[in-house]
Order: C-alpha cells, then structure tokens, then sequence
C-alpha cells in the first residue's frame, strides 16, 4: 500500500492531490445524491470531469473511511484506494493493486 495523496474535509466534501509516478492531479470528492441503493455516496472530479466514484466504508477496527475508484483513459489501470483519516481534518489516500476492502 502508498499513500498518494493529501486530502481536507469541508462542508462534506474533500479536495486535495493525487501524485503518483504518472499523476499530479487536483481532485474533489464530492457528495452524489444517490438514486439507488447501490449508487456511489461521492463522485470524483477534476475541474468538471468525473473520474471516479467513492462509497462509505467501516473497517473491521470500526473506523469510517471511503472506498475510492478512480479511472480514466490515460491511466494504465483502475486506481483503487482508501480515504482515511490520518489527522482530524486531514485524510490519506492509500493506494492499493488489488479491487476489494
């Protein structure tokens, strides 16, 4: 797992940067106003553009986090990662290969 990116909350949205070895991306999480059951609880945007969704998660530690999946065409693969809480206020994105909590 890599941290690979740097988020604030505000307002029930979370903005910060994404940076990997390929991206160095700005990036906002904001609420989606769900229609189904199964709808993400954010979408991810990049000025205006959707790339990528978000769902509240609670780990087996009983700690809140979000399941994040970003994807576009000029990334090699689906990203997938955890928002996390690493400071009050201030949340981690955590990288991992594999799809799956």
């Amino acid at each position: 797992m890599a941290h690979i990116g740097t988020f604030t909350e505000q307002n029930n949205s979370y903005s910060g940067t994404v940076r990997t070895l390929t991206l160095n991306v700005k990036i906002k999480i904001v609420p989606n106003g769900k229609e189904k059951g199964n709808a993400p609880d954010y979408r991810i945007l990049v000025d205006n553009f959707e790339i990528g969704a978000a769902w509240k998660k609670v780990s087996k530690a009983d700690r809140p986090y979000l399941s994040v999946t970003l994807d576009d065409p000029s990334f090699p693969a689906t990203i997938y990662a955890s928002l996390v809480e690493a400071d009050p206020g201030v949340y981690n994105l955590i990288w991992s290969r594999n799809k799956g909590d």
